[in-house]
């Protein structure tokens, strides 16, 4: 053989070596850098570090992490197409370092969530070793949701560290019966130190506190199902806390109230055992805000895990009759219950995409609130549908009383469709066989995008 020859052969063999270790290289860039499909998306942009993970993983495949070091909402999400009115778990591993959040009673860290909503799982926070987490949702009149995996949240943002790995997702069969689990947390005692206006604060609830609260669950129950025609069905159960609320939640148009952040750590152990379709918090707060101009008895509204959250405020004045049955003063001390229940229906309604009056627009409808009964008709017809309206009646449609939270008990039946949402390479083939994908869409766009131009 020539020395050319040779030569050439030789050249040959060191442009193979150096195309194998640019390949290798850029392989594992690629198995780095790549989110799979994933869109990246942060509040502080550039804030976050986005990376795939090879050394701390949960499975055999390369985890996700995101890293922000100052505080930042920080998420990688995909579009899902969804069955209008199903249920779906999506479900992932997770394991967290030093994950602060912003404000110091806060629902964020580490969850899965639906962008743009507040439907998420619940947050890991702190320095947490691998465990599962989960978010249940409800598609409703949706036909694509974002889901999220997210360090941060809606309303607060997160420093530290998260790791996502092994995503699943599954669609369940809905729980269309009208009964509905409902649970009465009493926390029976508030001990706040230097609250935001600067003074402490030391409340208890007495026994005939306890006892007329008890009464007015007993009585919510029997109304709830007498005033919507029987087309729910009320079960209760009443959980006495012992252990002192310590914090509070403020806004200009409610005053002073307990937000979910402000007693997850209190209620979680009990939601974790059974599952329930609404959360009442009952607490005295009224002695604290004296001298302020808010006295609102209860704020619905809210949600807490998929759950409709109301929060029941004990009034200023011990012996007021607001919850005491009275022949003369009040047959109807079960109202605020009641009131508070229905904020959350009709927030239900109108996210299904139906309209639906507001609770607080009884008086252009012609109703009152009258002496021993309060709003008690408005209610009825409210619940019924029987408000008059144009020729027409309105209220809430019937099958909002069998659109309840999604429990885990949907998916004893599930259909898991994870490979169909995420599919993650199993092996090198796999990879390389991806990043030919990925490549061959990127000029498939190129050659749409110069169509389009053209």
């Amino acid at each position: 053989m020539s020395e050319k020859r040779k030569g050439i052969r030789v050249i040959d063999v060191i442009v193979t070596a150096i195309l194998v270790v640019i390949l290798v290289y850029v392989f594992n860039v690629y198995k780095d850098t790549t989110f799979n499909d994933f869109i990246r998306t942060e509040y502080k942009m550039g804030e976050s570090e986005f990376i795939r993970d090879k050394e701390i993983k949960y499975s055999d495949t390369y985890s996700y992490k995101i890293k922000s070091e100052e505080f930042n909402d920080a998420a990688f999400y995909k579009t899902i197409d969804v069955t209008p009115n199903t249920v779906y778990k999506v479900s992932c591993m997770v394991k967290t370092e030093n994950v602060v959040t912003e404000k110091e009673f806060s629902e964020s860290g580490a969850h899965i969530s639906i962008l743009n909503t507040l439907e998420k799982s619940k947050s890991i926070v702190g320095t947490e070793d691998w465990q599962k987490i989960e978010l249940l949702f409800n598609s409703k009149n949706r036909t694509s949701v974002d889901i999220a995996f997210r360090l941060g949240g809606y309303e607060d943002d997160c420093t530290g560290t998260a790791w996502f790995s092994d995503f699943k997702i599954e669609s369940g069969i809905e729980d269309t019966s009208n009964e509905w689990n409902f649970v009465c947390f009493l926390i029976k005692n508030v001990d706040i130190e230097n609250n935001t206006d600067g003074y402490n604060v030391t409340l208890s609830m007495n026994q005939s506190d306890i006892n007329e609260l008890k009464s007015n669950m007993n009585r919510f129950k029997n109304s709830c199902e007498e005033l919507s025609g029987q087309k729910i069905k009320v079960n209760y159960d009443i959980i006495e806390i012992d252990e002192p609320l310590t914090s509070l939640s403020y806004n200009e148009d409610s005053g002073y109230y307990v937000a979910p952040e402000n007693v997850m750590n209190i209620i979680d152990p009990y939601l974790e055992v059974k599952d329930y379709d609404h959360i009442f918090l009952c607490v005295r707060l009224g002695d604290m805000i004296t001298q302020t101009q808010y006295d609102w008895l209860g704020l619905g509204g809210m949600s807490y895990l998929g759950m409709g959250y109301s929060n029941v405020r004990l009034p200023n004045d011990r012996n007021s009759y607001t919850y005491k049955y009275n022949v003369l003063r009040n047959t109807f001390p079960e109202e605020v219950f009641i009131h508070e229940f229905l904020h959350t229906l009709e927030r239900n309604q109108a996210s299904y995409g139906y309209s639906v009056p507001e609770l607080h627009s009884y008086e252009n409808y012609g109703y009152k609130n009258e002496k021993l009964i309060g709003q008690r008709e408005w209610y009825k017809d409210y619940m019924q549908k029987n408000i008059d309206s144009n020729g027409e009646k309105i209220g809430l449609e019937e099958f909002i009383y069998r659109a309840k939270p999604v429990h885990e008990e949907d998916f004893e039946y599930s259909y898991d469709f994870t490979n169909k949402v995420y599919n993650e390479p199993q092996n090198v083939i796999e990879d390389f066989m991806m990043i030919l994908k990925r490549i061959g869409n990127v000029f498939e766009e190129k050659a749409n995008l110069s169509e389009n131009v053209v």
